[in-house]
Protein backbone atom coordinates (compact mmCIF):
# COMPACT_ATOMS: atom_id res chain seq x y z
CA UNK A 1 0.00 0.00 0.00
CA UNK A 2 1.28 3.48 -0.84
CA UNK A 3 2.44 6.30 0.79
CA UNK A 4 2.18 9.55 -0.58
CA UNK A 5 3.50 12.95 -0.03
CA UNK A 6 1.56 16.17 -0.41
CA UNK A 7 2.61 19.67 0.29
CA UNK A 8 -1.15 20.11 0.96
CA UNK A 9 -1.58 16.81 3.34
CA UNK A 10 -5.10 18.14 5.28
CA UNK A 11 -6.15 18.93 2.01
CA UNK A 12 -5.70 15.66 0.43
CA UNK A 13 -7.02 13.74 3.83
CA UNK A 14 -10.57 15.65 3.48
CA UNK A 15 -10.76 14.80 -0.58
CA UNK A 16 -10.21 11.43 0.21
CA UNK A 17 -12.93 11.42 3.55
CA UNK A 18 -15.05 13.00 0.90
CA UNK A 19 -14.57 9.85 -1.48
CA UNK A 20 -15.43 7.62 1.01
CA UNK A 21 -12.16 6.65 3.02
CA UNK A 22 -12.30 6.07 6.44
CA UNK A 23 -9.26 8.36 7.53
CA UNK A 24 -7.66 8.65 10.94
CA UNK A 25 -8.88 7.79 14.50
CA UNK A 26 -10.89 4.26 14.26
CA UNK A 27 -9.66 3.34 10.70
CA UNK A 28 -8.00 0.19 10.86
CA UNK A 29 -4.89 -0.19 9.70
CA UNK A 30 -4.10 -3.75 8.67
CA UNK A 31 -0.93 -2.76 6.29
CA UNK A 32 0.58 0.63 6.66
CA UNK A 33 0.65 -0.21 10.33
CA UNK A 34 3.88 2.67 10.96
CA UNK A 35 1.41 5.24 9.14
CA UNK A 36 0.76 8.27 12.22
CA UNK A 37 -3.21 7.51 12.43
CA UNK A 38 -3.97 10.87 11.65
CA UNK A 39 -2.50 10.43 8.07
CA UNK A 40 -3.99 7.23 7.08
CA UNK A 41 -6.48 6.30 4.97
CA UNK A 42 -8.45 3.16 4.45
CA UNK A 43 -10.23 2.60 1.00
CA UNK A 44 -12.24 -0.52 0.45
CA UNK A 45 -9.10 -1.34 -2.68
CA UNK A 46 -6.46 -0.42 0.41
CA UNK A 47 -4.84 1.95 2.57
CA UNK A 48 -2.55 4.87 1.78
CA UNK A 49 -0.37 7.13 4.02
CA UNK A 50 -0.36 10.87 3.63
CA UNK A 51 2.84 12.36 4.64
CA UNK A 52 3.82 16.67 4.31
CA UNK A 53 6.79 17.26 3.11
CA UNK A 54 8.20 18.33 6.49
CA UNK A 55 7.11 14.50 6.89
CA UNK A 56 9.33 12.79 4.45
CA UNK A 57 11.77 11.46 6.68
CA UNK A 58 9.15 9.72 8.79
CA UNK A 59 8.28 7.82 5.86
CA UNK A 60 9.47 3.91 5.43
CA UNK A 61 8.60 2.96 2.12
CA UNK A 62 11.03 6.03 0.32
CA UNK A 63 14.22 6.89 1.69
CA UNK A 64 16.08 10.34 1.24
CA UNK A 65 18.57 9.83 -0.50
CA UNK A 66 16.18 7.81 -3.53
CA UNK A 67 14.21 10.87 -3.11
CA UNK A 68 17.26 13.22 -3.55
CA UNK A 69 18.11 11.19 -6.42
CA UNK A 70 14.33 12.63 -8.29
CA UNK A 71 14.49 15.66 -6.67
CA UNK A 72 18.48 17.42 -7.45
CA UNK A 73 19.67 15.39 -9.64
CA UNK A 74 21.72 17.98 -10.70
CA UNK A 75 22.94 18.72 -7.17
CA UNK A 76 25.14 15.66 -7.45
CA UNK A 77 26.70 16.89 -10.98
CA UNK A 78 27.18 20.41 -9.28
CA UNK A 79 29.16 19.33 -6.33
CA UNK A 80 31.02 17.25 -8.81
CA UNK A 81 31.89 19.67 -11.22
CA UNK A 82 32.58 22.44 -8.44
CA UNK A 83 34.77 20.06 -6.83
CA UNK A 84 37.02 19.77 -10.27
CA UNK A 85 36.81 23.41 -10.67
CA UNK A 86 38.35 24.10 -7.15
CA UNK A 87 40.98 21.72 -8.02
CA UNK A 88 41.52 23.50 -11.45
CA UNK A 89 41.73 26.68 -9.16
CA UNK A 90 44.31 25.70 -6.56
CA UNK A 91 46.29 24.67 -10.09
CA UNK A 92 46.31 27.69 -11.50
CA UNK A 93 46.95 29.56 -8.83
CA UNK A 94 49.69 27.25 -7.79
CA UNK A 95 51.21 28.01 -10.98
CA UNK A 96 51.08 31.96 -10.99
CA UNK A 97 52.42 31.64 -7.33
CA UNK A 98 55.26 29.51 -8.92
CA UNK A 99 56.09 31.86 -12.12
CA UNK A 100 55.65 34.85 -9.77
CA UNK A 101 58.86 33.31 -7.68
CA UNK A 102 60.86 32.70 -11.04
CA UNK A 103 59.89 36.07 -12.04
CA UNK A 104 61.56 37.44 -9.02
CA UNK A 105 64.55 35.46 -8.70
CA UNK A 106 65.32 36.82 -11.96
CA UNK A 107 64.53 39.83 -11.78
CA UNK A 108 66.30 39.98 -8.12
CA UNK A 109 69.51 38.37 -9.76
CA UNK A 110 69.53 41.10 -13.09
CA UNK A 111 69.42 44.07 -10.11
CA UNK A 112 72.42 41.97 -7.95
CA UNK A 113 74.42 42.60 -11.32
CA UNK A 114 73.61 45.58 -12.54
CA UNK A 115 74.59 47.06 -8.90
Amino acid sequence: MPEQISKYPDVTLSVLKGAGAACGEGAEQKILKQCPTERFCALPTGEICIYGIDEIPQMTQITLPELARVVCPSAQQGSVMSAALCGADVILWGFLFGMGLVIGMFWRKSRIKEG
